[in-house]
């Protein structure tokens, strides 16, 4: 893999330009993207780009970041049915298809960026929903995405930009 200014490794250590920090990956350990599959809870090896961040309003203020940015919603929910013609794209609930609220009671979704993963083209079954996200305060595992605090995450989108992407690194 190239060298990249965004870095999350499997060590735990996540990186960008003038910062570092602690992150959780996924339960299932990191893969290579080949192998990942819905569900499996890997973080699939790669470099993704950064797509667009979305934030609780009612908890933060607008991140101050060059990425798209956009205000989730209480029926903010993100398709992960491979069956689903919606499958790994967001969609407003209820949705009749298995998916993730991601207007959560936890704080974990207040600050999500979406990374470009299995979505030019979506492949059904290939993982779904891969974000960079917040940690829970024991940086536990997650479900695939990265996760780090949010001074963290908050530093590092005030110096992502548009075509910026996050490498996941072994």
């Amino acid at each position: 893999m190239a060298a990249a200014s965004f870095v999350a490794d499997s060590s735990g250590r996540l990186r960008w330009p003038g910062g570092a920090a602690r992150c959780a990956l996924g339960r299932g350990g990191v893969v290579p993207a080949a192998a990942k599959r819905e569900g499996d809870g890997a973080t699939p090896l790669g470099a993704w780009p950064m797509r667009r961040v979305y934030w609780r309003p009612d908890r933060l203020d607008r991140p101050a970041t060059a990425l798209p940015v956009e205000a989730l919603i209480p029926e903010a929910g993100w398709c992960d049915d491979p069956a689903d013609p919606f499958y790994n794209r967001p969609v407003i609930l209820p949705y009749p298809a298995s998916h993730e609220r991601l207007w959560r009671e936890d704080a974990v979704y207040d600050l999500i960026v979406e990374l470009g993963y299995n979505d030019d083209p979506v492949v059904p079954g290939k993982g779904s929903a891969i974000f960079l996200h917040l940690a829970r305060t024991d940086f536990s595992p997650t479900e695939g995405c990265v996760a780090c605090a949010l001074p963290d995450l908050l530093a590092l989108l005030s110096v992502a930009k548009l075509g910026d992407a996050l490498a996941i690194a072994a």
